[in-house]
């Protein structure tokens, strides 16, 4: 079956006074209908602007976007303006990580829901309106009728972050761009958000692109992970596989830095050494070697390539050390 999404080899790069620096260097992966892809890795990884690519969202005109993005398809990268807007909101909508910035101060919540409603479909004014307080009702908003008439900062974070998924989905998109949709809530308010994205695809069957840097949500949540450091993907399998058998140090790492809820507690959590490499200090092979402890001399003359089927990691590692060493960087 074709996938709904597809990127392949996706590069987005910035022009400095320094040459074009790549901040997304070579991501590749694809979403099926119905499913729910975690992107994983630490502040800085690319995880945003991969997604923000897929609807030519970055902004910044020194951006440069190569590669292929194919939705149903159509290939978007160098698409016409105006078919990127009907595609925007209608069957691709996107949960921005700040819900105050995402929303217009000056407008109410339900003005905002209903005006993305008559622009992508053909329900009349009143029609969306109704439309807007039956989503807000949707997603759990107390008194939906008063919210839709209330502004942005009349509304507690989460109630407007169940305003911004109740604008995304206005018009059951089939694929849904969640970037960081819980960061700033409680832990109550947290999962209710993501029982809320887990709804959406049972109810309007839409795959859905989950951005995070919470390992705890994806295992909740996506039914397939890809983890990306340094504007790279260098693992990715099913959620069940990755969290059984990580293949890369750096996952190891992720891993390693959360505490158990069950079996024996650790006395310190695992912590990977060092930062991320400055974009235009990059290190030639494998990202992650100057803060690996598993270095060998294959990781320095150019990054490794993913390998594998359904399990892939960009590692040279072999299989059977792999386990000795998971287990030295997680005993830690």
């Amino acid at each position: 079956m074709n996938p709904l999404l597809e990127i392949v080899d996706l590069a987005v790069s910035f022009r400095t006074s320094n040459g074009l620096i790549r901040a997304v260097d070579g991501v590749s992966f694809s979403i099926a209908e119905r499913e729910i892809l975690g992107i994983v890795g630490e502040s800085g990884s690319g995880k945003s602007l991969t997604v923000l690519a897929i609807l030519d969202l970055i902004g910044d005109p020194n951006a440069v976007v190569t590669g292929s993005i194919r939705f149903r398809g159509i290939e978007l990268i160098g698409q016409k303006p105006e078919t990127l807007r009907r595609l925007r909101g209608g069957a691709i909508a996107m949960i921005f990580q700040d819900p105050m910035t995402a929303l217009t101060p000056v407008f109410t919540i339900g003005a905002q829901i209903s005006e993305q409603i008559r622009i992508h479909t053909d329900l009349s004014r009143h029609a969306a309106q109704a439309r807007a307080v039956e989503l807000l009702d949707a997603v759990g908003l107390p008194d939906p009728h008063r919210a839709a008439a209330r502004y942005p900062q009349e509304l507690s974070g989460g109630q407007r972050q169940r305003a911004v998924i109740a604008m995304a989905l206005s018009c059951n998109p089939a694929l849904l761009l969640a970037d960081e949709p819980t960061t700033a809530l409680d832990v109550t308010v947290q999962a209710q958000i993501l029982e809320l994205i887990r709804k959406l695809r049972d109810d309007f069957n839409s795959a859905v692109i989950l951005i995070t840097h919470n390992l705890g949500v994806v295992a909740e949540t996506a039914d397939r992970v890809a983890v990306m450091y340094s504007g790279r993907i260098v693992e990715t399998a099913d959620t069940g596989a990755l969290f059984a058998d990580p293949h890369h140090p750096y996952t190891w790492g992720l891993l390693g830095s959360m505490p158990a809820l069950d079996g024996i507690r650790r006395p310190r959590l695992t912590t990977i050494p060092g930062l991320p490499p400055a974009l235009d200090r990059r290190p030639q092979g494998c990202a992650f070697s100057p803060r690996c402890g598993f270095v060998r001399p294959e990781c320095l003359p150019a990054p490794p390539c993913l390998t594998g089927t359904m399990h892939q990691a960009a590692c040279v590692i072999a299989d059977h050390e792999r386990a000795a060493a998971r287990n030295q960087v997680l005993a830690a």
